[in-house]
């Protein structure tokens, strides 16, 4: 079987699927990608499904070698990818010689990176999932991040169902790698971002929560018209953000309810978190609002220091973004497996 040898450790590299659904109930997060459109993508790029697990890697990444040669895709924030020194292309499906070392380093541009390889990592599921909960210390390589001297197992494919071309290619070159052709669109996010506001800030379209009445005028206008910092103190579970505190709303005492990717809670300090990957199960501080699924993504490769605004849309609005986003994602999967036949 095909192995990955980490050579040097990234700053939090775990392996993430889609996520581990149906155990909410007992108190267990769903854990999964942070930028889910990476995530996809990386995997569109290399054939697999899209549940596959991938390498998630924040900020800096580690340094590795494969058992043989392996087709594998990179995507999300640009962390300076090299083969053997030579640059490595993001967003396309490349083919790297066995042995060759492979580092990624700090980021140029994003919070996270996502490397997919062909077939997946083949760790052992944990309720039906590989992502990691390290929290929890279950799910992915032992429930921890990559340490140097680990071995991840690569899913063996059946014989004759790699890319030939590519294969063929690499051993005829005599190269340290050789990249399929761009696919459409593999290049850009799922979802046109809005333009950055003339502060810098990155701009997020959200949805009002089930309590944004409930908080005053002054607070909603607080909320939608002020520049947000992202904490030092945010994570994988949730994003704390810096700025004028917004009043406490309206309410009686809450009792918990479930939470989602992208809830904007307000705990009684007056200042927003949103919820993220590794987000409790449930949580009883009023919800203002909710992240768009479609601009999740663009949180997620936001790092701590970064700027944000918040633009309220309707509900008919964050739908059809997703609906663009899925179109979009399809596009590219279909691009992908073009390049790969």
């Amino acid at each position: 079987m095909n192995q990955m040898h980490i050579d040097r450790a990234g700053m939090a590299c775990t392996l993430q699927d889609l996520g581990r659904y149906g155990f909410q109930q007992y108190g267990v997060p769903v854990n999964g990608p942070m930028d889910e459109w990476a995530h996809r993508a990386a995997n569109a790029l290399v054939g697999n499904d899209e549940q596959a697990a991938v390498l998630e890697c924040t900020l800096t990444g580690p340094a590795f070698h494969f058992g043989q040669d392996t087709l594998l895709a990179l995507t999300g924030a640009d962390l300076r990818a090299t083969v053997n020194g030579q640059p490595l292309p993001r967003h396309r499906a490349v083919m790297v010689r066995r042995q060759a070392r492979i580092e990624l380093q700090g980021a140029a541009s994003g919070a996270r990176a996502y490397l997919a390889v062909r077939g997946g990592f083949a760790t052992e599921p944990v309720m039906g999932s590989r992502s990691t909960y390290v929290r929890g210390h279950f799910g992915g390589l032992d429930g921890r991040a990559l340490q140097r001297g680990d071995r991840l197992p690569v899913t063996a494919r059946a014989p004759g169902s790699e890319p030939l071309a590519l294969a063929r290619t690499l051993v005829s070159s005599g190269l340290d790698m050789v990249a399929a052709a761009i696919p459409d669109g593999a290049t850009t996010h799922w979802a046109t971002p809005l333009p950055l506001h003339e502060d810098g800030a990155l701009r997020l379209r959200c949805i009002p929560g089930p309590h944004w009445r409930a908080f005053s005028e002054v607070a909603r206008a607080a909320f939608s018209g002020q520049r947000w910092q992202i904490s030092a103190q945010s994570d994988r579970m949730g994003y704390r953000l810096e700025g004028q505190a917004l009043d406490k709303p309206d309410l009686p005492e809450m009792i918990s309810e479930a939470t989602a990717f992208g809830t904007v809670q307000v705990p009684a300090a007056g200042q927003p978190i949103v919820l993220m990957a590794d987000r409790q199960s449930a949580g009883g501080y009023p919800k203002i609002a909710y992240v768009c699924a479609a601009d999740l993504p663009l949180l997620a490769q936001a790092a701590p220091g970064a700027a944000l605004r918040f633009v309220v849309q309707s509900q008919t609005q964050a739908e059809k973004l997703w609906l663009q986003c899925e179109d979009h994602l399809h596009t590219l999967r279909q691009s992908a497996l073009r390049c790969l036949a």
